[in-house]
């Protein structure tokens, strides 16, 4: 990635001030209609994605926090697939693309684990599976159609809940009282397709969407109702070379040292369905000015149906293999000739995977606020759930000799290859793998993530307005909540990965179970492979062994016990803030101080591994008893302050200058707070554990600092923003093994006698688990922002507008990582040191239309492949595109492209040379007739 100092980055990004800035929302002045009365000037209702942008320009200057906004105008008047989309081309946000959508947010250069988010102002929790999961949101699954507006706040103030050290993502849903008509209607449909459809079989075509919503107000406007339904099928679909980490080294040429070899590569195919049916009612009853009554539910249910299927080679790097030819770069065997004898752990995999997701959200809340002469008191309590089920199973086949015969013997085998770094790899195999008297299922197996997630809050805040020289308010509240995480991991499964199971023999496929499947797109040529149905596969594991197929904890495979559990929160909170306005000289001061206060007490219930049946009867959920193990309770307490402040300087009617300043927290990810361990007792009677996780964690602290300069046109619509941010932070989580540890001392229910010698047992064992050990650093950057309507150009010239944003990040966090072969330093997870995003976009009468560009330089995540693989995303530009015409009778034509140039997703290990990913998701096309009344 580019090193840059932050000098020559504020010197350079300082000079682009004028030709970017910010996509979503700056001011407008607050005496606009008072300025265009005195001019006597014809009023003219503004419309479209212009309004939008008005609008959020209102809500970025009246902030008394850092901010950045999405207008309901924005939101509802979009095709975007999800709230995650519009949330992208924000200034300092970006998102990181998962089967070709947005879903997980990042903002100034973190990734979605330090994002926090609410919606009405409570904490949402997250649909997010897998090993370290659960409090990362995926955004995807909120519709845009439902969310009327959204606020990234980049500073935070002591009224805001905790929880965000990039910031807090806030989203709201619609108040039928603050409507303009009595009763309106909004109701759209669309149709969709993808352009890639048909170089993947089975792939589904189209696709479609529908909305529609009400609101109305009855009783002399003092009761209000909203109804809302979003629906949402879209083909799913991607070509994907997928290389893998170099775990591997051998001498290959015949030098001094070694080279390290990749551990394989996979080609598959992918599709599906993508489905959610999202639900929104509340209800509004304010029967004097002095008191309002708010109830509302919001219901998403998002359902991915997808399967990946195609070859994977494994361990080329096998000792008894043979390489030819080998491509050397920087001492990492990029291709070759890789040949096996049938007998090793090199073998072309034929694979189908059925990677299918289910995920839930639930969350609904009573809000009673009473305005009474000074004070303003707010009462508050909700609920928010959440259920993630991930089905994780695959069926993997193995090139034999004869399968007819008794004990099919595997087949030698060879292929040639050529990484060509961020394009497919050349890929050449010499056998045959659409021949069924060769090809055998070895190995057909299921391993689901499924969590439950929950949290109950309650809060009360008091306002009261004072009149003083200083003081303008003052604030304070109340906040307790408990939240409750069940991550539970599951198995069943036939065989062994390379065939050698000595009492599971290969399953014969026969001809209803399999078709042949050519690849298409920038993946033909590559062999042709048998897609294999999961299902028929199932049957025919359930016939061979006599049972039914059951993927749940068992004892059978340890880990899915240990690693699953329960996690526990509860968290209370208080704060006191004074707003204030004041002048320096003659300079007006308006802004924030304050100090939030949270004690957190944390615990998880797990299994902790004896063994020699020393533990408890404990049964798994197939009915079988262990005693090797005994439930383990841990966890701690602690507390911590967050001061803040917001400072305003209203320099001129146009220009404004904020700074804030704050300590700021977010919480582990919840899952990797369980307590679950496994352990083993060593020859000296010491203890030892693992689990790589901790009920022991700290929260991730940061000190952080905004500076902004925001001036805002007097003659037309629009700002320029220039923003400087630092974030100062403590630590982050790593795994790590720890030596001479006291078990008893850390609260872990260890026995005393070493079960296997009765002998007393000594402290001072290991424990593999995560830890707040990894040093700290900062991250720091620039954002600009431009925006600007054209309303002074003469006639239909004047429909012109343009808003967009450049950011630049830089960070000292070092992480090493060697997945790329040799170790290397690749920075903070998340950061993009370049960011740009520049849209053009066109309202007249009718007629509204817009060009979308967002460019992300390279960046750190994680990439799932046969396992979770850290690497570097090569640099992307997607570019987005929309059209709309909207009749006097409220019909509204609406047409749109996504990833208008196709770009795909690139990914790479240490070096571009070394292939991590090439996803290739099409482009999507959107058509559709909207109608208001």
């Amino acid at each position: 990635m580019k090193k840059q100092s932050f000098n020559h980055m504020l010197a350079l990004a300082t000079t682009m001030a004028l030709v970017s800035g910010s996509q979503a929302v700056y001011a407008q002045a607050a005496n606009t209609q008072a300025a265009t009365a005195e001019k006597d000037i014809e009023e003219v209702v503004v419309t479209g994605f212009r309004q939008s942008v008005l609008n959020a320009i209102d809500a970025k200057r009246n902030s008394d926090t850092v901010i950045e906004a999405i207008s309901a105008d924005d939101i509802g008047g979009l095709p975007d697939v999800s709230i995650a989309d519009s949330l992208s081309r924000l200034p300092g946000v970006t998102s990181v693309r998962t089967g070709g959508q947005a879903s997980e947010l990042n903002i100034r250069g973190m990734s979605g684990d330090f994002v926090f988010a609410t919606m009405n102002g409570r904490e949402q929790v997250s649909t997010s599976t897998g090993p370290i999961a659960g409090r990362k949101i995926e955004f995807d699954v909120y519709p845009s159609e439902l969310i009327s507006q959204a606020a990234v706040y980049k500073s935070p103030k002591a009224s805001l809940i905790e929880g965000g050290v990039a910031g807090s993502i806030e989203l709201t849903t619609v108040n039928p009282l603050k409507n303009d008509k009595a009763h309106s209607i909004n109701l759209g449909v669309r149709g969709s397709s993808n352009s890639r459809t048909s170089e993947v079989e089975d792939a589904i075509d189209l696709g479609h969407r529908f909305n529609a919503s009400y609101q109305g107000k009855f009783a002399d406007d003092t009761l209000g109702f909203a109804l809302g339904y979003a629906k949402l099928s879209a083909p799913s679909v991607a070509n994907q070379y997928i290389g893998l980490n170099y775990n591997g080294q051998r001498n290959i040429d015949a030098d001094a040292g070694n080279e390290y070899v990749s551990e394989g590569m996979e080609m598959q195919q992918r599709g599906g369905e993508e489905q959610r049916d999202s639900y929104l009612a509340t209800v509004v009853w304010e029967p004097s000015d002095s008191f309002t009554l708010k109830g509302d539910v919001f219901n998403t249910k998002a359902d991915s149906e997808a399967f990946a299927r195609g070859f994977r080679v494994k361990t080329l790097h096998s000792e008894n293999t043979v390489i030819t030819n080998p491509v050397i770069v920087d001492n990492n065997m990029i291709g070759g000739t890789v040949s096996g004898n049938g007998n090793t752990n090199f073998a072309v995999f034929t694979v189908n995977d059925n990677d299918s997701r289910e995920a839930e959200v639930l969350s609904y809340g009573l809000n009673a606020e009473w305005r009474l002469d000074k004070w303003t008191i707010n009462a508050d309590v909700s609920f928010s759930e959440s259920d993630g089920d991930f089905q994780n199973g695959g069926t993997r086949a193995l090139l034999y000799n004869d399968t007819s015969v008794a004990n099919p013997v595997r087949s030698p085998e060879s292929i040639t290859y050529l990484n060509k770094g961020l394009k497919p790899a050349d890929f050449f195999a010499s056998e045959n793998y659409t021949n069924l008297n060769r090809i055998a299922l070895t190995e057909v197996g299921q391993w689901p993530f499924i969590t439950h997630n929950e949290i109950n809050a309650q809060k009360i805040d008091v306002k009261y307005e004072m009149e003083t020289p200083f003081i303008t308010s003052l604030e304070a509240g109340i906040r307790n909540s408990s939240r409750e995480y069940t991550g539970a991991r599951g198995q069943d499964g036939y065989g062994s990965e390379f065939g050698n199971h000595p009492s599971q023999f290969p399953i014969a496929l026969t001809e209803d179970m399999v078709k042949v499947v050519e690849f298409g797109g920038d993946l033909k040529g590559m062999p042709n492979f048998f897609a294999i149905d999961f299902d028929d596969a199932v049957a025919a594991v359930e016939a061979a062994r006599g049972r039914d197929w059951n993927p749940v904890a068992n004892w059978d495979n340890n880990w899915t016990m240990i690693q699953s559990g329960t996690v526990t929160e509860d968290v209370l909170a208080a704060y006191v803030m004074a707003n204030f306005a004041t002048e320096l000289g003659a300079t007006p001061v308006t802004g924030n101080f304050g100090v939030r206060v949270v004690e957190s007490d944390q615990s998880s219930d797990g299994y902790l591994q004896i063994g020699a049946g020393a533990g408890e009867a404990i049964t798994d959920e197939r009915g079988v008893v262990s005693n090797d193990y005994v439930r383990n309770e841990m966890g701690q307490k602690y507390t911590d302050y967050l001061p803040s402040l917001n400072l305003n300087f209203q320099v001129t009617e146009q220009d404004t200058v904020r700074f804030a300043a704050a300590k700021v927290m977010s919480r582990p990810p919840v899952s990797q707070l369980k307590s679950g361990a496994g352990s083993w007792i060593d020859g000296e009677d010491r203890f030892n554990a693992w689990g790589n996780t901790s009920p022991l964690l700290d929260p991730f602290y940061a000190n952080q600092y905004d500076l902004s300069y925001e001036h805002y046109f007097a003659d037309t619509e629009g700002a320029i923003v220039v923003a400087l941010f630092r974030k100062d932070i403590e630590s982050f989580i790593e795994q790590i093994t720890l030596r001479g540890v006291d078990f008893e001392a850390l609260g872990f229910n260890v026995p005393e006698i070493n079960p296997n010698t009765g002998n007393p047992l000594k402290p001072g064992g290991e424990y593999q688990t995560a830890y707040n050990n990894t040093k700290g650093g900062y991250i720091q950057g620039i954002e600009l922002g431009y925006t600007q309507t054209f309303d002074f150009l003469p006639g239909l010239w004047s429909g012109l507008g343009v808003s967009s944003s450049y950011s630049y990040t830089e960070s000292d966090v070092e992480r090493i990582n060697n997945l790329g072969g040799e170790e290397k330093d690749i920075g903070m997870p998340g950061l993009s040191p370049s960011n740009l995003s520049a849209t053009l976009f066109y309202d007249y009468e009718g007629f509204s239309t817009r060009l979308n560009y967002r460019y992300r330089e390279a960046f750190v995540a994680n990439q799932v492949a046969v396992e979770t693989q850290e690497v570097f995303y090569a640099d992307e530009s997607v570019v987005d595109y929309q059209a709309s015409y909207e009749f006097e009778n409220g019909v509204e034509l609406v047409f749109q492209v996504n990833n208008l140039t196709d770009e795909p997703s690139k990914t790479y290990f240490g070096s571009e040379a070394q292939t991590g990913s090439i996803q290739y998701f099409g482009r999507q096309y959107f058509f559709g007739v909207n109608y208001k009344m």
